[in-house]
């Protein structure tokens, strides 16, 4: 059903306004939004993520939802590009449209949402690729794909998978798939953790020239410590729209 896809996309609404979740609206742009993610997908996306047992603040002097770049190390806010307006009216654009195929398409090129973290508590994580994750398990888990036969895919660049493709980028795409027709992949592992760089590791090709580009080199080395699922696809981004040759 599209309207469980697109409770996906808007079940963490509430972390743009800053709204706790049990104190969040009901509806944003008109719809309804914070909803809970059919089949268990926000949870093992969160899982994927971040630790799941009692929840303490990682970096003291930060405490709003407003995502630190793992790349330079400071907020991902603009004040003069992320203003409540354009924060407002960015996301009516990201959780009021009604086709979910669009939506993900949004999402999977949306600046406002890199701004923001899944968790206060660990603001290194992005909001953009825990929405992106949870919508990847949730369309895997309605086709009955069970977690322990997912796999992290490298596809072509441009090459979009909807609802599974949760990074597209210059080079390469990553997916959340159970086939992996031929490209290079590996397996989440036997349950939802911090496994990114676990999976990263066990790729079966890697995607990035780490011979002789010294840029891919250094961000292979850096993915390759990075356990968090959201924090490591958003590091990617960061990386490839900062990287000076390109």
């Amino acid at each position: 059903m599209s309207g469980e896809m697109l409770a996906a996309f808007r079940h963490d609404a509430h972390k743009f306004t800053g709204e706790s979740h049990d104190d969040a609206r009901e509806k944003f742009a008109g719809v309804a939004v914070n909803q809970t993610v059919p089949k268990g997908a926000d949870g093992d996306a969160a899982a994927l993520s971040r630790p799941q047992q009692k929840q303490e603040q990682t970096v003291p002097t930060h405490d709003d939802h407003y995502r630190l770049s793992l790349l330079t190390g400071e907020t991902a806010y603009d004040p003069g590009e992320f203003s409540r307006e354009t924060i407002g009216s960015e996301v009516s654009d990201l959780i009021g449209i009604e086709d979910a195929q669009t939506a993900h398409k949004r999402w999977l090129a949306s600046d406002v949402a890199a701004a923001f973290n899944e968790s206060v508590y660990h603001p290194y994580t992005s909001l953009k690729f825990h929405t992106l994750l949870v919508a990847a398990l949730l369309d895997n888990y309605r086709a009955d794909h069970e977690f322990g036969n997912l796999r992290l895919i490298v596809d072509s660049a441009g090459d979009v998978v909807p609802f599974r493709t949760v990074f597209d980028g210059d080079r390469f795409a990553l997916r959340i798939d159970v086939n992996a027709d031929g490209n290079p992949s590996a397996r989440l592992g036997s349950r939802p953790w911090r496994s990114w760089a676990s999976a990263w590791n066990r790729l079966t090709a890697h995607p990035l020239e780490t011979d002789q580009d010294k840029y891919d080199m250094t961000l292979d080395a850096n993915l390759r410590r990075v356990q968090s699922w959201s924090t490591a696809l958003q590091y990617v981004e960061d990386f490839e729209n900062w990287r000076p040759d390109r």
